[in-house]
């Protein structure tokens, strides 16, 4: 069956679906309103989609088809008018199944002494009491696992991507041009704490401090850049309207249920800062006008994709020099959706973006700190922004990746379903705590491991031993017999 285009609309009584459905007729089509939820078929099509509140079919639904423009136009009637339908611009939310509640009865029966002697005689008291109170919360008794069991793996592959649900996409990385690829024909077996060695040593490698001085030396460049304005962050945020060729991306997504953990999901939203930084940093420097070295720029400054590493990090030791090992303690997670607000230092989300600004001063063109912490504002004002926001640079970043014939494959396995998961996963007002708290970070030259400060103060001891003019270099000339 095929997902046709639709788009949907409101005022204060109905819903209006649009939906093109060229060369069908119109006495075959289905359409089927329960509560929430309205399902249409007519071959080859079909839809089903989940409203936030109820609809019902009364007499003034309609459902008209245009044969010439190939359009069905259907009115619903809100069950409680004046209701105000959050999110019909997001289709991939629309699209996503309604949640499955838990039941609110046990499903197992807990039989008595008298129905199973056997099974009873073994268990004291205390174990009984505890089963019965645990029925009657719903199962939800506090469980702890056992720390003394070792991880079984079945595989010698080592999942990655989106929720590591993917492998297998590297398999013949060897035979592909990847020149971001940083784990080379191992991608596919190394663990999570080894991927982020070869990363550390591959960065500690491309580190060039003749580079960083020439563009911190070059202020015209840079300011050229950092005054530049993201088109994205000049409208109101009020103002976001999906393009028909977004909402079309959208319509390709994968119909996809996500169902991570508290831990998982607050290791999304650390993942996605590190995307919309990368994705920032491109936008800067090309202005907004996607190159053919753009897919190239985005995976290299992204840990998940060119070592797929993403956060969370360990803290980074207080100490100068080589950097190999300063990440490499195991990560102990913050409380769920806390983003390290209450926690020591380093903050935990100045920690995500450490690796984002070495790979901004190790990998691209230019290589400043000033364009660097420019890219963490710009990804922290797409996140105030919200979810529309957030998805349009998402969707953008997906469609250069999307362009490139080997870089598509990150988009296969962190976009596709970050696109998704941002619609109908993710919460608005998350998304703008982060984005303020990201706004206010301060991150500091001494956590990145390379001498910074010294090579600045180099560079400004340099301009200010420098003749001022002509007339100075004239005076410095020896004088002719």
């Amino acid at each position: 069956m095929i997902t046709p285009r639709f788009s949907c609309s409101q005022n204060d009584r109905s819903v209006i679906v649009s939906v093109y459905c060229p060369a069908v007729r119109a006495s075959e089509i289905e359409i089927h309103v329960d509560h929430a939820l309205l399902s249409l078929h007519v071959a080859p099509y079909f839809l089903r989609l989940n409203f936030p509140a109820s609809v019902v079919e009364d007499n003034r639904s309609s459902a008209v088809y245009d044969p010439a423009s190939g359009y069905l136009t259907l009115t619903l009637t809100k069950l409680n008018p004046g209701v105000v339908f959050p999110d019909l611009d997001l289709l991939g939310k629309l699209l996503a199944p309604p949640a499955q509640g838990r039941p609110r009865n046990p499903t197992i029966e807990v039989l008595g002494s008298g129905d199973n002697p056997g099974y009873t005689a073994d268990l004291g008291a205390t174990e009984r009491n505890e089963i019965l109170e645990a029925a009657a919360n719903e199962w939800t008794f506090p469980q702890t696992a056992s720390d003394t069991l070792p991880v079984l793996e079945t595989s010698l592959r080592k999942p990655y991507g989106f929720l590591n649900a993917y492998s297998g996409y590297f398999l013949h990385v060897g035979t592909t041009e990847n020149e971001v690829n940083e784990l080379g024909a191992d991608a596919e077996t190394l663990s999570p704490s080894e991927r982020r060695i070869r990363r550390l040593r591959h960065e500690d490698s491309k580190w060039n401090p003749e580079h960083y001085m020439a563009d911190y030396a070059d202020n015209e460049q840079m300011e050229e850049l950092l005054a530049w304005t993201h088109p994205h962050l000049e409208s109101p945020s009020t103002s976001v309207v999906f393009t028909e060729a977004e909402n079309a991306a959208m319509l390709r997504l994968p119909r996809k249920e996500y169902l991570p953990s508290p831990q998982e999901t607050h290791d999304l939203y650390l993942a996605l800062l590190t995307l919309l930084f990368a994705y920032a940093y491109d936008a800067r420097t090309t202005l907004h006008d996607p190159t053919p070295e753009s897919a190239w720029t985005i995976a290299a400054l992204t840990p998940a994709f060119s070592a797929l590493d993403p956060p969370p990090y360990s803290p980074p030791h207080k100490r100068r020099g080589a950097t190999v090992a300063h990440e490499l303690e195991p990560v102990q997670p913050e409380p769920a959706l806390d983003f390290g607000f209450d926690s020591g230092t380093p903050h935990e989300l100045a920690t995500t973006l450490i690796p984002s600004y070495r790979r901004a001063l190790a990998f691209p063109l230019y290589r400043s700190w000033a364009l660097a912490d420019g890219c963490r504002m710009d990804a922290a004002y797409f996140l105030i922004r919200g979810t529309r926001t957030v998805l349009r640079c998402l969707l953008e970043l997906r469609a250069i990746l999307e362009g490139h014939e080997v870089y598509y494959v990150y988009s296969r396995i962190w976009l596709d379903d970050f696109c998704r998961w941002i619609q109908a996963g993710a919460r608005e007002d998350t998304l703008i705590r982060l984005g303020k708290i990201v706004s206010h970070l301060g991150i500091s030259k001494d956590s990145i491991g390379w001498d910074l400060v010294v090579l600045e103060h180099a560079v400004q001891t340099t301009k200010e031993s420098k003749p001022d003019s002509d007339d100075d270099v004239e005076s410095e000339k020896p004088a002719l017999l």
